[in-house]
């Protein structure tokens, strides 16, 4: 079994423990920035910089066991360059928006690629964390493999808490093989009956790791042996994409980099029922939808009517990049909380950050 360690980097441990005591003791809010290229998601910060760029460092790395353990401030690209090397991967197929994109940032953000359909969420592998909390402590969750886990699973938390609990020092990570073999197949078709056939595929359980859909193409990744995938190709039907242009597509939806967000009208995304995503949302323009219906994305359009979809879909929207600042959405970004919910975050942040200086307003705006 080989067990692989990176130079370690750096540590700022003790200096950023020292900076946030001092925030406290001034009550001055901190923004937390990786590599600052998730910005735009969440609602903007004001606050003191508290940067994690310099707190780099894979510190342990066991391809065998699958799991690796690296410090909040280590560059993204640098950790999936060196999965590859191993035949390994994120399995959660994390957006980076930029080449200083952070692992902290990535768990964080709580953002999932294409292959979320198939692997689920990031969450999901986040086998455990050390966390700077905003009263100075230093606080270790979890563990490094799966069944290290008692009581209730903090580590797991913090994906998609955009930092209002805490700093991300480290973090362990499930990470997956590499697939033998992909296939990428294109077809002309309508929103609705996209939707049936991505249902009827994944009722038939084919091994589907990524749809996209946008002005009438519907794009469906396959991975799996090669000669399972001879098998359930034709099922499908469609044209068989080269790997490089399939490669390239799949990157332009995980980076929205796509032509269908080239749009500077505010982005939304929605989660609603495949049904909905046929019907109801079809009719709005411009729209997109990815994993099997479960994400659209709808560009462009105004407030009150997103709230309409939402209400009769019943699902909900978060204002996903905000473009113009003088368009009316610069309030809540996220789908409004029942107030237990939101009663609960607010006790859950006490906990771990009693002054309030942490990323203070980037989920909502009193929390």
């Amino acid at each position: 079994m080989a067990l692989i360690e990176t130079p370690p980097g750096q540590d700022l441990t003790d200096v950023l423990v020292e900076r946030v005591l001092a925030a406290v003791d001034a009550r001055t809010p901190l923004r937390i920035v990786g590599g600052d290229t998730k910005r735009f998601y969440g609602r903007p910060v004001a606050g003191e910089t508290l940067a994690l760029a310099g707190h780099h460092g894979v510190l342990r790395y066991d391809p065998a066991e699958l799991v690796l353990t690296a410090r909040g401030g280590t560059l993204l690209a640098d950790i999936e360059a060196m999965l590859a090397r191993h035949g390994q991967r994120l399995p959660f197929e994390p957006p980076s928006f930029g080449p200083l994109a952070t692992l902290g940032g990535t768990v964080a953000a709580g953002l999932a690629g294409p292959a979320r359909v198939a692997r689920g969420p990031v969450r999901d592998y986040v086998l455990g964390a050390r966390l700077l909390t905003g009263d100075g402590r230093v606080l270790k969750f979890g563990g490094e493999v799966m069944k290290n886990v008692a009581g209730y699973d903090v580590s797991r938390l913090l994906a998609g808490s955009l930092g209002i609990l805490g700093v991300l020092l480290e973090v362990s990570l499930k990470v997956l093989p590499v697939a033998r073999d992909t296939r990428t197949l294109r077809r002309r078709s309508d929103a609705q009956a996209a939707i049936d056939l991505l249902g009827t595929v994944a009722q038939r359980g084919l091994p589907l790791t990524g749809s996209f859909w946008s002005a009438g193409e519907l794009y469906v990744r396959l991975e799996g042996s090669l000669a399972g995938l001879d098998a359930v190709v034709p099922a499908i039907g469609g044209d068989l994409m080269d790997a490089s242009g399939a490669a390239s597509l799949w990157h332009s939806v995980r980076e929205q980099t796509h032509p269908y967000f080239a749009s500077a009208r505010p982005l939304w995304r929605l989660s609603l029922p495949a049904t909905a995503v046929g019907t109801t949302l079809v009719r709005a323009d411009p729209v997109a939808f990815e994993w099997n219906g479960a994400q659209a994305w709808l560009s462009g359009v105004e407030r009150q009517t997103i709230d309409l979809i939402t209400r009769n879909a019943g699902g909900h929207a978060a204002l996903f990049r905000r473009h113009d600042a003088d368009d009316g959405t610069t309030g809540e970004v996220f789908a409004p909380l029942p107030a237990p919910m939101l009663d609960l975050h607010r006790a859950v942040k006490r906990v771990f950050d009693p002054a309030g200086i942490l990323n203070p307003g980037r989920m909502y705006a009193d929390l």
